[in-house]
């Protein structure tokens, strides 16, 4: 059990669907099964800026819109809902982020936190950034500030890449995407474009960047009382937690990944950074709390971050 059982939100803040077809500007290109699995492994896992690939790889045009008419959340009301329901527990994440994020942005950056969209969705969505199937896994779309998640992508984790598939564990994967959109909110996301691929690219810096801001998350959310003044969210964490969430850090390395489905590693093509740099950048966010432990961008040596104890 991870949120305190009789804390309360309105699920009503997420959406779930968003059509079974295609973007307004093309088809729907991913294909399912080996090559999917290698799309989601080595491209999009995790998200990164998906403002381009997903153009790329799906033929679609970026239509600046998203939804395709999708519904609100419904029956998440309470923590306990979110303890034994991963849709709910995807909620109301969203929600503890909100509540740390609006709390802590504007006091350590000066930028006042606007809460991204978060999507709930099955087989396919249209983004802002185009159409994308459940293959591509959790991702962000900077053209319209949403995060996208088809929750069966936490069991992947689990059968295919040994996460411990604990609650933080999947929490993790959430907070990761909302640091992309803190990243968009500062006008750092674009830095992944700019130097894709390499094991110092800003791909990497971009992504071990979001894993941090997913610690500061994690700092915060069992102290971060919720609006009105209410108690958190979420309960107070355990040691087991933050294992979990360092288990889903190091599951999606891309030295790991590519030994995985390759069976070598090659860093001149990382997009991630390594299992170990996921989760130390991780702990960095977890141990201060603060932004400024977090510029990947300026770190000469990505293997050692601030924060470390």
């Amino acid at each position: 059990m991870t949120f305190n059982e009789g804390a309360q939100i309105d699920s009503g803040r997420v959406s779930v669907g968003g059509g079974g077809g295609p973007g307004t500007g093309g088809k729907l290109a991913i294909g399912g099964g080996a090559g999917g699995l290698i799309l989601l492994v080595l491209t999009l896992l995790f998200g990164g800026d998906a403002g381009s690939v997903l153009g790329d790889l799906t033929g679609a045009q970026n239509s600046g819109q998203s939804g395709g008419g999708a519904a609100t959340l419904q029956g998440c009301e309470t923590g306990a809902d979110a303890n034994r329901d991963v849709n709910c527990r995807v909620a109301f994440t969203a929600a503890s982020l909100d509540d740390v994020w609006n709390a802590q942005l504007e006091i350590q950056t000066g930028v006042q936190y606007i809460p991204p969209g978060i999507t709930l969705f099955s087989g396919s969505v249209r983004t802002g950034c185009g159409a994308a199937s459940s293959e591509v896994g959790p991702f962000y779309c900077p053209a319209d500030s949403t995060g996208y998640f088809d929750t069966s992508f936490f069991q992947l984790l689990v059968d295919r890449f040994g996460s411990s598939g604990g609650p933080l564990a999947q929490e993790y994967v959430v907070a990761h995407e909302v640091g992309h959109h803190i990243q968009n909110q500062l006008g750092d996301i674009g830095r992944a474009q700019q130097d894709p691929r390499g094991e110092e690219s800003g791909a990497v810096r971009t992504e071990l960047q979001a894993d941090c801001y997913a610690g500061i998350w994690a700092h915060f959310a069992d102290k971060q009382p919720a609006p009105g003044g209410g108690q958190p969210l979420l309960a107070p964490l355990t040691d087991r937690d933050i294992s979990d969430a360092l288990s889903a850090a190091q599951s999606v390395g891309d030295d790991r990944i590519q030994q995985s489905t390759s069976g070598r590693v090659n860093p001149e093509s990382w997009t991630h950074g390594s299992s170990l740099q996921r989760q130390k950048w991780f702990l960095a966010g977890y141990n201060t709390g603060q932004v400024k432990a977090c510029d990947t961008y300026s770190a000469r040596d990505l293997d050692n971050p601030p924060g470390q104890r």
